[in-house]
């Protein structure tokens, strides 16, 4: 037992020294906002002309957010018009479930799940983030746009 504790300390100690527990850098991260910026836009649902998918921020620009730190910003929006007759609540919930599912299966995010916002009429927000140092917050609103989301890198050196 103790030559097995030994092994799994000296691995984890030549992990830190070759830079495998460093973590992500910006380069990576800003690749990955990238990739996600153009899934987005072909998505068979957003390339649809009625969703009204404008990118209104590009992840194409080092933004400073720190001593020697950077990140990349998207900002997007999209609309789920709301059928004639449909009660709010039925709007968002669907609304959210087709941005969670678009997060999580399209794009890869681990969304978190918020049961304090259901049936919440004055809009739901949606939270995720990517191991690769992406986190994204979606705002579902009960007015048009229906979706705003903005994904950003977290800080980092580049």
């Amino acid at each position: 037992m103790r030559v097995v504790r030994l092994l799994a300390i000296g691995s984890m100690l030549v992990m830190v020294a070759s830079g495998c527990a460093s973590g992500p850098s910006l380069k990576e991260a800003a690749a990955e906002l990238q990739k996600d910026t153009k899934r987005l836009e072909t998505d068979d649902l957003f390339k649809n002309p009625l969703m009204k998918l404008r990118i209104l921020q590009r992840p194409d620009e080092d933004i400073p957010c720190a001593k020697d730190r950077f990140k990349r910003v998207l900002r997007a929006t999209a609309d789920d018009e709301r059928v004639k007759g449909e009660d709010l609540d039925s709007h968002l919930d669907k609304s959210e479930q087709v941005m969670e599912n678009t997060l999580s299966q399209i794009l890869d995010y681990e969304v978190e799940e918020d049961l304090t916002q259901l049936d919440a009429l004055e809009g739901r927000f949606i939270h995720g983030r990517k191991q690769v140092g992406v986190v994204v917050n979606v705002y579902v609103a009960p007015e048009a746009p229906t979706w705003r989301l903005r994904a950003e890198t977290i800080c980092l050196p580049r």
